[in-house]
């Protein structure tokens, strides 16, 4: 993961929002596609775009294709934001 990918995952209000929905555990992509007024190809395309910036896991189950938050990623990002607030500090 790089930190510009990640911010340019972070940049879309509908990536934001479907980190909030997988917030409450895993869901299909058939399931975020139902909380948008978005196509399923457009849904695809935000979600190829979080798993490129490490946000989220996909795993397959059965036929479906389920993701959840991959939750390391914003520790890391924390760690990255103290580490640049403490260096104004110096």
């Amino acid at each position: 993961m790089s930190i510009n990918e990640l911010f340019k995952a972070l940049s879309d209000e509908n990536r934001r929002r479907i980190l909030d929905l997988l917030r409450n555990g895993e869901l299909t992509a058939g399931e975020i596609a139902n909380h948008f007024d978005i196509s399923k190809p457009g849904i695809s395309q935000h979600l190829s775009v979080l798993k490129n910036a490490d946000l989220v896991y996909a795993f397959k189950k059965g036929q479906y294709v389920y993701y959840s938050l991959n939750s390391t990623v914003f520790q890391d990002v924390m760690k990255w934001i103290i580490q640049f607030n403490s260096k104004g500090e110096n």
